[in-house]
C-alpha cells in the first residue's frame, strides 16, 4: 500500500470516499506537485545562473526535465490501470501533449516579459520576480495542467475500449458480434 494510500484511509468517511472516488486525480495531483518543485527549482536556478538573459529558454529546460519525470511517474503511478496502447505510441503522445503543454507554459512568460516588457529597466527587480513566477510558474503551470489532464485521459492514457466478456451462447452476444462470427 503506498503512502498516498495511507493517507486517504485515514481521512473521515465523507472525505475518504470522494479521495477514493477521484484516486486518479489525487495522483495525477501529486506527480504534478512534485514536477512543479523540480519545474520551479530549474527554472529560477537556470534563470539566475546560467540563463539569466533567456529567462523562457530557462522555462522551456525546466518544463523538459519535469514532463520526463512526468512521464515515469504518471505511467506507473497514477495511469497504471490504462493504456493498452504500445509504449512507443504511448510514449510519442505523451510528449507531443507536453509539447503542446511546454508552450502553454511559457506562453505568459513570454507575454509577460516581451509584450508587457515586466522586466528591468521598465520595472524593478523584485516586480520582474514576482511577474515571472506569476506568469510562468502559476497561469501557465495552470492552462498547461488542465489541457494536460484532459489530453492524458483522452489520448496518452485512455480506458481500454474493449472488456473481455465471458459468453457461454452464441444467443447470449449482440447480434453484431454473432454476425461477425458467422452465426445469424
Amino acid at each position: 500500500m503506498s503512502v498516498v494510500e495511507n493517507v486517504v484511509l485515514r481521512l473521515p468517511e465523507p472525505l475518504r470516499s470522494l479521495a477514493l472516488k477521484h484516486r486518479e486525480l489525487l495522483k495525477f495531483a501529486v506527480v504534478g506537485g512534485t514536477c512543479f518543485v523540480i519545474d520551479t527549482a530549474i527554472f529560477f536556478g537556470l534563470k539566475s545562473i546560467v540563463l539569466s538573459e533567456h529567462p523562457v529558454t530557462a522555462k522551456i529546460v525546466a518544463t523538459l526535465v519535469a514532463t520526463i519525470v512526468s512521464y515515469v511517474l504518471n505511467r506507473e503511478w497514477s495511469f497504471k490501470t490504462r493504456g493498452g496502447r504500445e509504449r512507443r505510441h504511448e510514449a510519442a503522445l505523451f510528449f507531443l501533449i507536453n509539447g503542446i503543454g511546454i508552450v502553454l507554459n511559457s506562453a505568459p512568460l513570454w507575454v509577460s516579459r516581451y509584450l508587457l516588457h515586466l522586466q528591468e529597466p521598465n520595472v524593478s527587480r523584485l516586480a520582474e520576480e514576482f511577474s515571472d513566477f506569476l506568469s510562468a510558474q502559476v497561469i501557465g503551470t495552470l492552462i498547461a495542467m488542465v489541457f494536460r489532464w484532459y489530453g492524458y485521459k483522452r489520448w496518452v492514457f485512455p480506458q481500454a475500449d474493449y472488456r473481455p466478456r465471458r459468453v457461454t451462447r452464441a444467443y447470449d452476444l449482440p447480434e453484431e458480434d454473432e454476425q461477425a462470427l458467422g452465426h445469424s
